[in-house]
């Protein structure tokens, strides 16, 4: 099937040319590196597990979901549902034959993981720090073997904000070595966070988002001693565009000379979704997109000329749709919090999912850790999944979600003692709809541009039926985009054994 059919949206125009956004979905805090003609991202994941996805790229254009740095975030807390923590933003690096990610985890500290290939099996996290409130960590390794941890601070946990410090560190990344120094602290740069670190002809660069997500900048340091002083340049803002606050990211090279420069872009409901803006240098400076001012500041640029590099690359997209007829789930799902190996299975019925029908206090879908989601992969979309409910136990609820911040809303069926119903779910009150009197069933979400959506039921080859009940709206969650999934609840009160849902494919066009 053709991507248009499988995915919504794709920015490679296939004449050279590309849309921004590269990647229309929730990759929040991308990083990115090159190795050889090799482009690897990784991203936060908060509380959703697996976490820390991996993409790959061969043009900067078109990327592909590979792997997950951990399974599991890296602390027992997070067997529940927290919202607002976990993974934050990552930095990834290629050193000593390895590759490297460092991450904050707010609450707990600096977490470090590697491995020889990214989409092969990473090494369990340590913690090289235990902290509260260190964000943003950025390795570097300097030309005399010295080694050194760039980081920020979250105003949340630690009481101050838009600081940049610097620790030297062990090469082998297990400890730090002193205390270091705090770089510089920037109260005109409202929120400044997010360092990386780079050295290009002797200068030492920090590139660092400034001003808060929805409507910040990108400021560039620089200095001939990593110990500063700095000094700097605002050289990417919103301008005339509506691409709002051009916020964290990944300043690139290509083998062929050029610059590029990835970050994202906050959109509500629909996540911090992935832009990519060309890079000029001029006088020691990388400015960024196009439009430049009088100071140098550039705009972001709506589409653009591809990279020269990757010629022949296949059009690619992160995974969406799943038919459930592979030994595992698509690297696209995830849970909303550290999982459990009997969660889901793909062999209890070949070709289907089957979610076994887990317990919950209440039918508050936010703080379920078994809702199994993805990200939203446009701006507007429908998703299809036909569910067999025949496995189900009385009161128990099964179905299609879509999970915001503080809101939820699902079209489920209910098991009664005379059959299947259909309901909706809306932040855990029910609403009926009336009967099912087929199965399998098919539902239906359509997500609109404006962030609504609606609800539709069908039998397994009859036409859809008018949108359900009313329309719904979806917020952004905790530094999350809203999600689109599959669940099985269990009654409320119920001993095992449970019953289960069945789940033949989850499809969005």
């Amino acid at each position: 099937m053709s991507i248009s059919l499988r995915y919504p949206y794709a920015p490679d125009h296939g004449d050279g040319t590309f849309t921004n956004p590269v990647i229309h979905a929730d990759y929040s805090d991308p990083d990115v590196i090159r190795h050889g003609e090799d482009f690897w991202m990784v991203a936060s994941s908060f509380n959703c597990t697996p976490g820390l996805p991996i993409l790959h790229s061969r043009d900067l254009v078109n990327w592909t979901l590979v792997n997950h740095a951990v399974k599991q975030v890296p602390h027992p807390s997070y067997a529940e549902v927290r919202p607002g923590c976990g993974i934050w933003a990552p930095s990834i690096r290629f050193h000593d034959g390895r590759f490297w990610i460092f991450f904050p985890m707010p609450d707990e500290g600096i977490y470090v993981t590697n491995a020889t290939d990214p989409r092969g099996e990473w090494a369990e996290p340590w913690l090289l720090q235990e902290a509260k409130g260190w964000i943003d960590p950025c390795p570097f390794w300097d030309d005399n073997g010295k080694a050194y941890l760039f980081h920020a601070y979250a105003n949340s946990r630690a009481g101050k904000k838009e600081r940049i410090h610097c620790r030297p560190m062990s090469p082998d990344c297990k400890r730090l070595l002193g205390e270091g120094k705090e770089l510089f602290h920037t109260p005109h740069h409202l929120y400044l966070e997010g360092p990386k670190l780079h050295k290009l002809d002797g200068w030492y660069y920090i590139l660092a988002p400034g001003g808060g997500v929805p409507t910040g900048w990108q400021v560039v340091f620089r200095s001939k001693n990593i110990w500063g002083p700095y000094e700097e340049k605002v050289v990417l803002e919103r301008g005339s565009t509506d691409i709002n606050g051009p916020h964290q990211g990944a300043l690139v090279d290509l083998p062929n000379g050029e610059w590029w420069f990835l970050h994202f872009q906050d959109t509500g409901p629909f996540g911090r979704i992935v832009h990519m803006q060309p890079v000029t240098w001029k006088d020691g400076w990388p400015l960024m997109g196009v439009d430049y001012d009088a100071n140098g500041v550039g705009e972001p640029v709506p589409s653009w000329k591809k990279p020269g590099i990757g010629a022949g690359s296949p059009a690619a997209v992160p995974a969406t749709s799943d038919e459930f007829d592979r030994p595992a789930l698509g690297l696209q799902w995830q849970w909303h919090a550290n999982h459990g190996a009997d969660w889901a299975s793909l062999t209890a019925r070949p070709d289907w999912l089957r979610l076994p029908s887990r317990p919950r206090p209440d039918l508050n879908l936010g703080l379920t850790p078994h809702f199994l989601g993805q990200k939203y992969p446009a701006r507007g979309f429908t998703a299809d999944a036909l569910i067999d409910f025949s496995g189900g136990r009385r009161g128990e609820l099964a179905g299609l979600a879509i999970l915001g911040g503080k809101d939820h809303a699902a079209l489920a069926l209910r098991k009664t003692e005379t059959g299947d119903e259909f309901v909706i779910v809306e932040n855990g009150a029910i609403t009926l709809i009336g009967p099912a009197n087929a199965s399998p069933v098919r539902l239906r979400v359509r997500v609109e541009p404006d962030g609504t959506f609606t609800f539709h039921f069908a039998t397994a080859t009859g036409a859809f039926a008018a949108a359900v009940a009313r329309t719904f709206s979806a917020s952004e969650g905790a530094w999350l985009g809203a999600k689109v999934g599959l669940f099985s609840l269990a009654a409320p009160g119920a001993t095992s054994p449970n019953g289960h849902a069945d789940f033949d494919y989850l499809r969005f066009s």
